[in-house]
């Protein structure tokens, strides 16, 4: 693996940015991860060209990596309390002597009368060429968990849900002895939750707090899962780019389209109304006795920005020519 550098163009200070220069995760090469198998074929695909490209560290700026840092800090917090001294945290939560003396955090094999819990184990499938890791946040009573820190509209609308389902399901594929339920429970943490936003709107979670349960996929459904998507990634190796699968709207994070409706086709600085739909649009049109224009400004795609393999991907560009994709 090559050494890792980065850059500070915001010049952060230095107290702050030893702590975003710091990465714990355990990285390893030639392992695909179970979040990675949740990413589309064309992004896996030319993530490991990129990789037999690298000549140079990739470098990254310490100011893009806050979020990461934090979920990665509340996961650490998190793991340190069940592995160094959860007896007296469950005692202040008023559970009995009795309970609290038969919990066995990441016991190498069950004993009779315990209560055993799992956290953070990395575990290991080889499929054909391909050899598959994840590493579960919390197992208790047979039951995967996630936690997630994110911002409210990801929970509100359920943007990653499919997503949370699948890697759940992974880690049951990957562990079917220590992970035995059918479903799983994401453990939100909200990082900009709002208490007044929450009092005005009902829809809004009530705290700052929320946990859902999500149906897993059955063992088959995720075997035959993992196996298609590696497959195609072994199949698509040295395919040119065209011949890769492009990335779906919801790969690419892509915006509903705006129909911009203008009264004065002479006056196109500023539209007289946008409109979601082009019925509607037509409809104000026909209203002003059809004279108006209407300009259609497509959904604009937003994951791309982030993506490791922009400089490699032709599907970019074709977007970027598009105005699809806006840098």
């Amino acid at each position: 693996m090559q050494e890792k550098k980065y850059l500070n163009n915001e010049q952060i200070p230095l107290a702050l940015a030893v702590f975003l220069a710091t990465d714990n995760y355990d990285h390893e090469e030639g392992v695909l991860s179970a979040t990675s198998l949740i990413k589309p074929v064309r992004q896996l695909v030319l993530e490991r060209r990129l990789k037999e490209q690298e000549a140079e560290p990739l470098l990254e700026d310490i100011s893009g990596l806050v979020a990461s840092r934090m979920g990665s800090a509340i996961h650490d917090a998190i793991e340190r309390s069940w592995t160094v001294s959860p007896a007296a945290a469950l005692k202040a939560l008023g559970y009995p002597q009795r309970v609290i003396d038969r919990i066995r955090v990441n016991p190498e094999k069950p004993e009779p009368n315990t209560i055993p819990i799992y956290m953070e184990l990395r575990s290991y499938k080889q499929v054909g060429p391909f050899k598959v890791s994840g590493k579960f946040d919390f197992v208790g009573e047979g039951m995967v968990q996630d936690f997630k820190s994110t911002g409210v509209f990801t929970f509100i609308n359920q943007t990653n849900a499919d997503k949370y389902i699948l890697q759940g399901s992974i880690y049951r594929w990957l562990n079917p002895d220590i992970i035995t339920r059918d479903v799983m429970w994401i453990h939100y943490i909200f990082t900009d939750w709002s208490k007044i936003d929450a009092m005005r709107n009902p829809k809004y979670p009530q705290s700052r707090t929320v946990s859902q349960k999500f149906q897993l996929l059955s063992y088959e459904q995720t075997d035959n899962y993992i196996k298609r998507k590696l497959s195609e990634v072994e199949r698509l190796a040295d395919a040119p780019d065209n011949e890769i699968p492009l990335c779906s709207s919801e790969d690419l994070w892509r915006t509903d389209p705006v129909y911009k409706y203008y009264k004065d086709p002479s006056k196109m600085t500023k539209s007289t109304k946008n409109f979601d739909n082009l019925g509607e649009a037509a409809a104000r049109q026909a209203k002003d006795g059809g004279k108006g224009i209407i300009k259609t400004v497509p959904g604009q795609v937003k994951a791309c920005r982030y993506c490791k393999c922009f400089s490699i991907c032709g599907q970019k560009d074709a977007l970027i020519k598009s105005g699809e994709l806006v840098l």
